[in-house]
Formats: C-alpha cells, structure tokens, sequence
C-alpha cells in the first residue's frame, strides 16, 4: 500500500509538472519583454533566438511576437 501511495504521488507531480506554463514576467513595466526578462524565464535563451522572436527587429519582445513563438515552438509555453 505505501508503495502505491509513492507510485500515485510521483505520477501525480509529473502531470503538474507537465501542465506548467512558463511565467514570463515584465519586471520594469514597459509593455515588452527584454531578453533579460526572457531569460529569466528561459534559462536557454540565447541572442539569436531572442532576434528571432523579435519579429520586429525593436529590440523587445510584446505579448504577441511572444505567443506566436510559443505557438511556433520556438520556446516553450
């Protein structure tokens, strides 16, 4: 019984942990996300994959350049 009580435990942080979204968070408040702010959430983001989010080429990345990656696959949701 307890081993079927770990098992269900396990089975059951691996689906949440499957089900978590990356939290992207704009910490100086301007709209946009830098690649900072892009690698704290992305610990593998590197320049180029930044520019190539940056559909705009502005130097930030905004909600929608950031979902159309998501959607893409290019990062993570």
């Amino acid at each position: 019984m307890k081993k079927f009580v770990l098992a269900l435990g396990a089975v059951a942080a691996f689906a949440a942990a499957a089900n978590a979204q990356t939290v992207v968070t704009d910490t100086d408040g301007n709209g946009t996300f830098s690649i900072e702010e892009l690698t704290a959430a992305y610990a593998d983001m590197t320049a180029e994959t930044f520019a190539a989010i940056d559909a705009n080429a502005d130097g930030e990345v905004d909600a929608d350049e950031l979902a159309a990656a998501q959607e893409a696959g290019t990062i993570a949701e």
